[in-house]
């Protein structure tokens, strides 16, 4: 279980293919920290560490249904990717609950720069079945973006915007989206059980 408030954006160091398995090395400030084992969100995408190394790098591996179904299939070595543990339980909920569970991709149409901060259009293919079950957005709603929790604003059908600030722009992979940029998008898991609710609730 994670927040959407990201730790550090990262630099993966090496990128090695095993069969369907794609494992990527990543160095951080916290490797030191970590634990064989340990969940840590890549781009919103909950990852387990599998190997330690002496040189402030981690290993971890994700399998081919990860890598069509997120963008982590498109990190190369030098790649940006954002990082965040685990919650701690006994704290603050500073974003919203994401369980690192990328649900699609969107693709980045625009980027506009409004009084020191930008605006991010993003818009994904809906499709109806998986919309009636809650993977959509809703103005004011909760969406991660990246591992990064964020609200929504111009929700439409099949796109929406969001607002970042300078300090999210500067401490994420945000700085590096432009037109074309694939990212991972997680919707909110409570609208996910409200829609399954009103789906029993109706028969």
């Amino acid at each position: 279980m994670f927040s959407g408030i990201v730790e550090e954006s990262a630099r993966v160091v090496a990128v090695t293919d095993e069969g369907g398995n794609r494992h990527l090395r990543v160095k951080c400030s916290f490797a030191d920290e970590l634990k064989i084992d340990q969940s840590v969100a890549h781009n919103g995408v909950c990852l387990t560490v599998v190997e330690l190394h002496d040189d402030n790098t981690y290993t971890v591996t994700a399998i081919q249904e990860t890598l069509d179904r997120s963008n982590l299939g498109l990190l190369t070595e030098g790649s940006e990717v954002n990082l965040e543990r685990s919650m701690v339980m006994n704290g603050r909920l500073d974003g919203h609950i994401v369980q690192g569970h990328v649900d699609c991709t969107a693709v980045c149409e625009s980027v506009e720069e409004v009084d020191g901060s930008r605006y991010y259009k993003f818009r994904y293919d809906v499709d109806p079945s998986m919309a009636a079950k809650g993977y959509v957005t809703v103005e004011k709603g909760s969406v991660t973006v990246n591992g990064v929790s964020l609200t929504v604003c111009d929700s439409e059908r099949d796109s929406f915007r969001v607002a970042i600030i300078p300090y999210t722009y500067e401490h994420t992979n945000f700085h590096t989206f432009e037109p074309g940029t694939r990212v991972n998008i997680e919707f909110d898991i409570i609208g996910k059980y409200l829609s399954r609710l009103m789906e029993f609730s109706s028969k």
